[in-house]
């Protein structure tokens, strides 16, 4: 078996809209099996998933890690999409419940293995903190919330000193060089999956583009400010890719999540991605890349109407930063009463029983893959 790869990505992100989930994503619907992993904090749901896609990767599998954007440490779900296994972490704020139970989803409920009468001893340490918890992410998302009021009226400053038919030649010129040479297929709906690139996290924004993008031969990087055209140009490229019945992977921005920050085109191993600040990400790690090209669409801004609004971008800049900062360390606080519940957990927890179950169904996802490979 050819060697895999592994990819990282996060289902899930703490936006100006609050938590918002693309878990449908993770794997398709009519999978092979998908495990629905229960149980509470510190129980070891991501352990167990990490050490089961670790293995099949050391065995040749290609693995998906969907990272945790509430905790850089943590995963929410392992997919080898190879084999049509998934395993989700089902426990909020990203409740997953069985959609096809024993078809396909089967949940594999940790809290089995615990000590009930121990956490009880500690229910209202552990009430107080799963408050907090809570409070802590309210507050982080009421300052994504103002960040995102604040990037509004910054946008509308940038859009009225926009010359839009440069960022129109721009969109012409990419359409060209990456749809030219591709014949429509019409033969079945293009197929689009929805996640995050990146997260805003309690480490501030994280991304692992350095994996999303390992096979892509030609990467469009496009930069400028809030209000220049980015997420247009990129939505109309996303268009173009499905009318044409290309599949697509398509990363949606950490702060407004409608908004699309990288198209991938596995087909045409093209994409493009919105590098602008906070992400942070040089290409040269990528180890297939042929043509890369850097396009700021603030080159089209006209510098006499910019200078009108030049103390209040000055304002929005730091009102925006200061905004964003805010709900990092309320994130990171959330982390913090989040591990501190967790060690109400860990000494109620059976490891034992534990890693016999995460043996048990690495055994079976193996059984899976040995059948896959027979047909």
């Amino acid at each position: 078996m050819a060697n895999g790869k592994i990819k990282k990505m996060f289902p899930g992100g703490n936006t100006s809209q609050g938590f918002y989930s693309y878990y449908d994503n993770i794997i398709e619907p009519d999978a092979k099996r998908i495990f629905v992993i229960k149980g509470g904090p510190g129980v070891g749901k991501s352990t167990l998933m990490r050490a089961i896609g670790e293995t099949m990767f050391d065995k040749g599998y290609s693995v998906e890690f969907h990272c945790c954007s509430s905790d850089n440490s943590s995963l929410d779900g392992v997919c080898i999409p190879e084999i049509g296994i998934a395993m989700l972490d089902g426990t909020a704020p990203h409740v997953v419940d069985p959609k096809n139970p024993g078809a396909v989803d089967e949940i594999v409920h940790l809290g089995d293995f615990w000590d009930e009468n121990l956490l009880r001893k500690n229910k209202s340490a552990i009430l107080k903190t799963n408050h907090l918890v809570g409070r802590f992410f309210q507050m982080a998302y009421f300052a994504l919330k103002e960040a995102k009021v604040i990037r509004d009226e910054w946008e509308s400053y940038i859009t009225e000193a926009m010359s839009f038919a440069g960022v129109n030649a721009v969109t012409l010129k990419i359409s060209k060089e990456i749809f030219s040479d591709v014949k429509p297929d019409f033969s079945r709906p293009a197929k689009a999956r929805h996640l995050f690139a990146s997260a805003i996290t309690p480490d501030g924004s994280i991304n692992y583009l350095d994996t999303i993008l390992q096979d892509i031969r030609k990467l469009y990087i496009i930069k400028g400010e809030p209000g220049s055209g980015k997420a247009a140009l990129i939505a109309k490229l996303t268009d173009q890719a499905a009318g044409l019945g290309l599949d697509s992977e398509q990363y949606h921005c950490s702060l407004i999540p409608q908004n699309i920050d990288v198209l991938v085109i596995p087909k045409l191993s093209a994409a493009v991605a919105n590098l602008s600040e906070p992400v942070c990400f040089d290409p040269i790690c990528l180890p297939n890349l042929e043509i890369s090209e850097e396009i700021n669409l603030s080159a089209f801004l006209n510098s006499e109407t910019l200078s009108h609004y030049a103390e209040e971008i000055i304002g929005c800049k730091t009102r925006f930063h200061a905004a964003f900062n805010r709900a990092v360390k309320r994130i990171n606080q959330a982390k913090a009463e989040h591990d501190l519940m967790e060690s109400y957990y860990v000494p109620a927890m059976n490891f034992k029983h534990i890693n016999a179950k995460k043996e048990e169904l690495l055994a079976r996802i193996i059984k899976y893959a040995e059948e896959k490979s027979i047909h």
